[in-house]
């Protein structure tokens, strides 16, 4: 029986999935070990990442562009991938949740942030970073948002707006 590539294109999602996860994983360690760093090692560093990152979404372009199959499962990866390189996302946990498209899973985040600010683990302003971060990864996956989380997107502006310079591209599943 023949899989008409199934296997193949499983195979490739599943490498390009990890290479984002290792280059998320690789600017959070970064974001961790800033001060250790010289600020020229820090950027040097930083900006090789970023071009991995514009790389990869180079690729996604042209499979998405190329590759049917993949399409939906391409699209979220290049939307990450655009949102981690227009830094639209600061988050590293952020872009790979959106990468993944877990809406489940950002919404738990959204809790856990606020639980982090109970315990005073988190400030008040990365708080708001990080939920507007969230709210507007889960609009952009076509997620219904309540009227608190638009009030609270629409306060936070600035954050959302940040999406402006990324640019979306129509993906349609066939």
């Amino acid at each position: 029986m023949f899989s008409y590539g199934k296997a193949e294109n499983e195979k490739l999602k599943e490498n390009l999935e990890n290479q984002l996860d290792r280059l998320v994983e690789q600017l959070a360690d970064l974001e961790n070990c800033k001060d250790e760093l010289d600020s020229a090692e820090y950027e040097e560093t930083k900006e090789d990442t970023m071009e991995q990152l514009k790389e990869l979404n180079i690729s996604l372009t042209k499979l998405v562009n190329g590759d049917i199959s993949l399409v939906s499962e391409l699209g979220a990866m290049q939307l990450a991938t655009q949102a981690a390189i227009s830094q639209a996302f600061k988050t590293p946990e952020v872009i790979r949740l959106f990468g993944k498209r877990e809406p489940t899973q950002l919404r738990e985040r959204l809790k856990t942030i606020e639980q982090d600010v109970k315990l005073n683990k988190l400030s008040g302003e990365a708080r708001d970073r990080q939920k507007a971060e969230i709210l507007t990864a889960l609009r952009q996956l076509g997620e219904q948002l309540t009227a608190n989380e638009l009030q609270f997107l629409e306060k936070h502006n600035d954050i959302s707006n940040a999406f402006q310079n990324v640019e979306f591209v129509e993906v349609k599943d066939e």
